[in-house]
C-alpha cells in the first residue's frame, strides 16, 4: 500500500502544471470517456464521473467544466485588481485558481491536483490548513514581477474520495477571499485574434479580453512507470489580454532540460522577459521544466516571438 501511494503521489505532481489550460485547449480525443496509461496503460473507465458524487458541485458552488477524463473547476481572483507595467492584469489571464479530479480506479477515488493562486499574507494559514488535511504541497513560487500586490502559485495533489477532498478544499479556499464564482463585465466588443491564431497555427480559447492557447507536447511523459495523458496540463500555456492597440501576454513554456536555453535565447531576443523558471513535478520522465514570461507589446509581434521559442521545443503543430 506504501508503495501504491508513492507512486500516485508521484503522478499527481507530474500532473501540476501552472497555467493548465492544455486541458482545455489540447486535441480531443476520439473517446471522451476514457484514456490509458493510468494502469499499466490499459483504458481506464470515466464513467464514474460522468455525473459528479452527489453533492459535490454544491460544496464548491459552481459546476465543473468537463474535460477529457476529468473535470476541472476554475476560481478566477476576480476579487483582486492586480497591476503590472500599467496593466490591470485580469485574473483569467494570470490569477485563477484551480483544481481538478480524475477517477484512480474503480473504487470511486479520484486524483487531485491544482494550483492557489495566493496574496503572500494568504500562504501561511492556507499551508497550515493543507497540511492539516493531508493535501499535499507540491509547489510554491511566483510566475510573474513587480506585480501589485504579489500573487504567489501554491500547487497540490491528493488522491482520496473526491466528495470528501472537495469539503476540504472549500475550507482551504474560505481562508482566502477567493470568489467562489467570478463575474465579469466585459464591455469590448468581439475581439479579433485570426493573425495571432494564424502565427501560433493553434486556435485559442476567448474569454472577454483575454484568449488562451494550449500547445501539447510529442513526447509521452510518466511517472512512476505511468503515462500521463497530455489533457493534464503538460502542455505550454500561452495568454493574450488586450490593451489597446496592443497585448499582454503570460503563460507558461513547458520543456526538456535541453530546451530551457534556446527558449530563453529566443523569447529574450523577441523582447519577451523570462520571469521564472521551475519545476512543477517531481519523477516526471523525460524531465520537465516550467518557464514563465511577461510581455506588453503589439499582438502580432509578441506572436512572432512565442512562435520562434516554440520552433524550438518539441510540441505539437
Amino acid at each position: 500500500m506504501k508503495k501504491l501511494m508513492i507512486i500516485c503521489s508521484s503522478c499527481l505532481m507530474l500532473l501540476l502544471a501552472c497555467h493548465d489550460e492544455a486541458s482545455e485547449h489540447g486535441e480531443k480525443k476520439e473517446n471522451d470517456s476514457a484514456m490509458t496509461g493510468m494502469a499499466g496503460n490499459q483504458p481506464v473507465s470515466f464513467a464514474k464521473i460522468e455525473t459528479l458524487p452527489a453533492g459535490m458541485d454544491t460544496v464548491l458552488g459552481k459546476e465543473p467544466s468537463k474535460e477529457v477524463g476529468f473535470y476541472k473547476f476554475s476560481f478566477p481572483r476576480s476579487d483582486l485588481k492586480v497591476q503590472l507595467d500599467g496593466v490591470t492584469v485580469d485574473p483569467r489571464l494570470a490569477f485563477t485558481t484551480w483544481f481538478s479530479f480524475a477517477p484512480m480506479d474503480q473504487g470511486g477515488d479520484a486524483m487531485l491536483m491544482g494550483d492557489m493562486v495566493l496574496l503572500e499574507k494568504e500562504l501561511p494559514g492556507v499551508e497550515k490548513k493543507l497540511t492539516e488535511d493531508g493535501i499535499n504541497i507540491t509547489a510554491i513560487h511566483n510566475h510573474l514581477l513587480n506585480e501589485k500586490p504579489k500573487m504567489m502559485y501554491l500547487h497540490v495533489d491528493a488522491m482520496g474520495d473526491p466528495l470528501a477532498l472537495s469539503k476540504k478544499l472549500k475550507d482551504v479556499l474560505s481562508l482566502t477571499a477567493t470568489p467562489m464564482k467570478a463575474s465579469f463585465k466585459d464591455q469590448l466588443g468581439e475581439i479579433k485574434w485570426d493573425s495571432v491564431e494564424q502565427i501560433l497555427g493553434v486556435k485559442g480559447k476567448p474569454a472577454g479580453p483575454v484568449i488562451n492557447f494550449g500547445i501539447p507536447r510529442r513526447e509521452q511523459v510518466k511517472a512512476g512507470g505511468m503515462d500521463i495523458p497530455a489533457g493534464f496540463g503538460i502542455a505550454t500555456g500561452i495568454g493574450f489580454q488586450k490593451i489597446g492597440d496592443k497585448a499582454a501576454i503570460t503563460g507558461d513554456f513547458v520543456l526538456l532540460d535541453k530546451e530551457v536555453v534556446p527558449v530563453t535565447e529566443a523569447l529574450i531576443q523577441n523582447g519577451i522577459t523570462v520571469t521564472a523558471i521551475h519545476n512543477h513535478m517531481l519523477m516526471d520522465s523525460p524531465r520537465l521544466f516550467m518557464m514563465h514570461f511577461w510581455a506588453v507589446d503589439n499582438p502580432e509581434k509578441l506572436a512572432q516571438g512565442l512562435k520562434a521559442a516554440l520552433d524550438k521545443t518539441n510540441s505539437k503543430k
